[in-house]
């Protein structure tokens, strides 16, 4: 592996750093690690290379068998969460009081819950992300960031890295370290599981509707999904909200049909913000709910990956109601949890104010938000705290301990950033897909992971923000 000195090299003789970069990203192109670029994100004629980092960042072996040995548990958690109905309603609670998308959210759910579910098929494609907090004698210990059950992305066209990281490690003279790169396939693993799903709906003709937004950035790692389902003769079609509103309707068996065909899976890649529903995407959303078509996810299952749910489980004895008689399962999925705390109207919330103003460095404050850019450190959270602390709308958040994470010298390309020596930090994004049908688990599997790598710098992340680069693990 490229070790401090060697960078510090590159660094001091701009010829050689200049023509390795332009090697790695020729090689990105060659290989197709490409992503559409915002300036004309529907543009299928212009693209640029996918950001990554130049070369593979070092992870401790420990960790990452840690986090891929625990995914089918939480697939498992996830699940169990969603069908119950009792369990989301105490826990979010106090939230949908005072966060308007988690009430939209939660209103669809339980109407469905009352109607009765049409579909006992339940496919549920999952990230767990985690970073390795550097403890103060210098051990690591590996610590969740969030689960996500919407739209969990950082798979298709990224799968092509390690190849990338290999030839520039080969390209540099470290060959036996290039044979430490390990390829890991998430695409095909994750498309089974809508493969399964679509096959158990039983109807050959009816197609996968992936549900997308109007920006389409990363088409192209959609495309690898795609071709993944065309190759098992499964037809997919892409469509918005505002198509299917327009398009979209249920017949008396609460089929859904799109433009004349039949919908088996609806893939939501988008509708997981507020800013990404109009009144009208609502009604669609209720719309596919009750319908026959299997959801991925559904929207319990949405509810299921929010934070606090994540804060909830957290609490004494909460797991144990999950995985009773299991305590090797509750000792596994809890040894990953960092610090997580109500902010609730009432003593518990109170006291974890006072603690968060007090050193706020200490503690990230966490809307229920997915996408990156949401959280809130340091100053701010003092700012946000102080605007709600007295009323209900703190209760739209939780307070996370701060995860310190082990740092790697490494050089960070995207499209017109500068090259230079940064000091990195990874979060390692475990991806699992599990296929229920009726009371029958048939497919519980863990499928790959993902490194996502940012400037020590920056407090949040996130690959469409700008912020994260794609990046592959070199095993330690």
């Amino acid at each position: 592996m490229a070790t401090r000195e060697f960078l510090q090299q590159l660094i001091s003789n701009p010829d050689r750093l200049k023509d390795l970069v332009d090697y790695a990203k020729e090689t990105a192109f060659q290989h197709g690690l490409i992503i559409r670029t915002h300036e004309t994100p529907n543009s299928s004629e212009v693209a640029t290379y996918a950001p990554f980092t130049l070369f593979p960042t070092p992870v401790p072996k420990a960790a990452l068998l840690q986090a891929l040995a625990v995914q089918t548990h939480f697939n498992t958690l996830v699940d169990k969460i969603s069908q119950d109905p009792d369990f989301l309603e105490e826990a979010l609670a106090s939230t949908i009081q005072a966060d308007d998308f988690a009430a939209k959210l939660f209103g669809i759910y339980r109407q469905v819950q009352q109607e009765g579910r049409t579909q006992s098929i339940v496919l549920g494609m999952n990230r767990s992300d985690y970073m390795v907090d550097q403890k103060e004698d210098g051990t690591p210990s590996l610590k969740q960031v969030e689960i996500n059950t919407i739209a969990a992305g950082s798979f298709g066209v990224s799968d092509r890295l390690p190849m990338v990281h290999r030839l520039v490690l080969q390209s540099v003279g470290l060959v036996e370290e290039s044979n430490r790169v390990q390829d890991t396939n998430r695409t095909a693993a994750m498309s089974a599981a809508l493969a399964k799903a679509w096959e158990l709906y039983g109807q050959q003709k009816a197609v996968i509707m992936f549900l997308v937004e109007e920006s389409q950035i990363s088409k192209f790692s959609h495309r690898c999904i795609e071709k993944e389902l065309w190759n098992r003769k499964i037809p997919v079609i892409r469509r918005r909200f505002e198509e299917v509103s327009i398009g979209g309707s249920l017949d008396g068996d609460k089929k859904l049909f799109i433009d004349g065909l039949e919908v088996a899976v609806v893939y939501y890649r988008f509708g997981y913000m507020p800013d990404n529903y109009t009144e009208q995407s609502w009604e669609t959303r209720l719309l596919m709910e009750r319908s026959l078509a299997v959801k991925c996810p559904d929207v319990g299952t949405q509810l299921a990956g929010t934070k606090k749910v994540q804060q909830v489980l957290a609490r004494p004895g909460v797991l144990e109601k999950f995985f009773p008689d299991q305590p090797d399962v509750v000792e596994q999925i809890r040894a990953t949890f960092a610090g997580l705390y109500s902010l609730d109207m009432g003593p518990e919330g109170d006291r974890s104010v006072a603690m968060a103003l007090a050193d706020p460095e200490k503690f990230v404050l966490k809307p229920q938000r997915e996408g990156g850019g949401n959280n809130y450190f340091g100053d701010d959270i003092i700012r946000v705290l102080q605007e709600v602390k007295t009323d209900k709308r703190r209760a739209a958040y939780i307070l996370m301990e701060r995860i310190r994470p082990r740092t790697e010298p490494n050089i960070l390309l995207r499209k017109q950033l500068p090259i230079t020596l940064a000091s990195v930090c990874y979060e390692i994004g475990v991806y699992g897909a599990y296929v229920r049908h009726g009371g029958e688990m048939v497919l519980n599997e863990v499928c790959g992971y993902t490194l996502r790598t940012k400037n020590s710098e920056n407090n949040d992340g996130g690959i469409i923000g700008g912020v994260t680069v794609f990046d592959s693990a070199f095993v330690i």
